[in-house]
């Protein structure tokens, strides 16, 4: 089956779609100054791929550093490949995943479709959940380096008699090339590459079993058993006794030394939960008997940096630019850490957003008096709420997006090992897709739903599980990029009376089939 699927032509569209249009990284050149951005060249790309009569020979690939997230100055190194690389990857990614999406353990949710942060958030609150619970102490540990520091063997002994082996063994040998000078790599997976991620997993597989975790039948850890969430490298513990979370420690430091991987020790500590840590940018502490998931005081620092930076460099600029800038940022940010516990800070920030808007409309108007002031930029901006200190621009009637606007909903989590891949569980996925929660307008979620999130033309799924956002930023981009690439547009079909239907846009552009018929989905009022 995995031969069939890296000769399938259809894979190959498919990566070359992947890697062209839905990647953050498309506009990004490798070595050879490549990218694919015409539907011509697309085609052409995959014609090259699909029919490349020359034995497949891996490019180095190019380091470029970008800022670390959470370390203010730090910045991590990402090794950006050819295009033509990064398509083969897509292409092993869609062979070799279905097989380890079946293996994975159940908590672990980094980088695997339809799993991402707020299921690992969600799991550790069932498991520190209620009044007494009976793991109370938390070894929140994470791993120095795990991408760079992989050992290629391992990995390799891993995949065992996976057909596209030998090219993985030359991606990873391939080097690296910074500053015009090539760098061989004796050891690590590039980050920045679409096959990366899936490495890492499959290098870190069996984690739980080396922590000592027990499942009943039913699936639900034994009682007398730890229980560990990982998201890719970082991994929570949560145990009986500090006793326990020693033990754990020490053992999984013995189970990540053949894998050429260790614990940072300055970010690997063992606490109760009353005491409380942070985790995925979230902070996770029992407040009187009581676990509450907040954002994190990092997090919350983070951003009101990132507001003050970005209104400070807005200076001279007018009303309609400083919405357009930051209404992502607060959409982004505000969505990501929706599902727990966070009206307060969303207040908080709302506060901190007003300040900074007001010192701006006043150093660009340093002549003119308060009132003046308030009057040009403070207003009922936003018809639906009556709150006439909303920041707007008078002229085209834009105005600026507040956290608090956005309403909590509770993210309910992936059951035990559910995976997209698994034909059996189709109509648990569709649900899913129907009522994940997407910044777009009424409408526009109505039609997802009704739709059961699929395009009215193709029928292909609007937004790929692997598409979800999965940090703050992520959102941010998902806002800017993936959410323009569906529309509603309004569909006269047999009826005298136009039907709105959510379509992809390409879709709609390339005047692919007609539009199918919306429904309502079972279990839709």
């Amino acid at each position: 089956m995995q031969k069939l699927m890296l000769r399938s032509r259809a894979n190959t569209l498919v990566s070359v779609r992947r890697v062209t249009e839905r990647n953050a990284g498309r506009l990004t050149a490798g070595v050879d100054g490549e990218v694919v951005l015409t539907p011509e060249a697309k085609m052409q790309l995959a014609d090259r791929i699909q029919h490349g009569a020359e034995p497949f020979k891996a490019l180095p690939v190019r380091r470029v550093y970008i800022p670390k997230q959470g370390s203010s100055g730090k910045r991590r190194p990402l090794g950006i490949p050819v295009v033509v690389d990064r398509v083969h990857q897509a292409r092993v990614v869609n062979a070799l995943e279905p097989e380890w999406e079946a293996r994975f353990e159940p908590r672990s949710y980094g980088f695997r479709p339809g799993r991402g942060c707020q299921d690992a958030i969600r799991a550790i609150y069932e498991v520190a959940k209620g009044k007494r619970p009976k793991r109370q102490w938390a070894l929140d540990a994470d791993l120095a380096g795990a991408f760079d520091r992989i050992a290629h063997d391992h990995i390799l002994a891993m995949l065992g008699s996976f057909p596209a082996r030998g090219m993985i063994a030359q991606w990873l040998k391939a080097g690296v090339v910074e500053n015009g000078r090539l760098h061989r790599t004796e050891e690590g997976v590039p980050q920045g590459g679409v096959v990366s991620p899936v490495l890492l997993n499959v290098a870190l597989h069996g984690m739980e079993q080396a922590a000592g975790v027990r499942y009943l039948s039913s699936g639900s850890i034994r009682v007398d058993s730890p229980a560990l969430i990982r998201y890719a490298d970082d991994l929570v513990a949560l145990c009986h006794s500090r006793q326990q979370a020693d033990q754990i420690k020490a053992r999984l430091a013995a189970w990540l030394a053949p894998r050429g991987l260790a614990f940072n020790e300055d970010k690997t500590r063992i606490v109760t939960l009353d005491e409380g840590f942070d985790f995925l940018g979230f902070n996770v502490r029992r407040y009187g008997g009581k676990p509450l998931i907040k954002p994190s005081k990092a997090a919350v620092r983070r951003i009101r940096e990132r507001l003050r930076t970005e209104m400070r460099s807005l200076r001279g600029t007018n009303a309609q630019a400083v919405i357009k800038r930051l209404n992502p940022i607060i959409r982004g940010w505000a969505a990501y850490y929706r599902t727990q516990v966070s009206s307060e800070t969303f207040k908080a920030l709302d506060q901190h957003l007003w300040r900074l808007t007001y010192k701006w409309a006043v150093f660009s108007h340093a002549n003119k008096p308060t009132s003046w002031v308030f009057a040009r930029y403070f207003g009922k901006f936003n018809k639906a709420r009556q709150d006439r200190w909303v920041f707007g621009d008078r002229h085209s009637g834009a105005f600026m997006h507040r956290f608090a606007w956005t309403s909590i909903v509770r993210h309910q989590m992936v059951i035990g090992a559910a995976s997209p891949d698994d034909p059996a569980l189709a109509e648990y996925w569709a649900r899913r897709r129907r009522k994940t929660p997407l910044p777009v307008n009424r409408t526009a979620q109505r039609l997802h739903r009704a739709q059961d999130g699929c395009c009215a033309i193709c029928q292909s799924v609007l937004l790929p599980v692997e598409d979800q956002p999965q940090t703050p930023h992520e959102w941010e981009h998902w806002l800017a990029t993936t959410r323009k690439t569906i529309d509603v547009i309004w569909d006269q079909g047999a009826s005298d009376k136009p039907e709105p239907r959510l379509v992809h846009i390409h879709c709609h552009t390339s005047r692919g089939p007609a539009l199918l018929p919306a429904h309502d989905p079972l279990g839709l009022a």
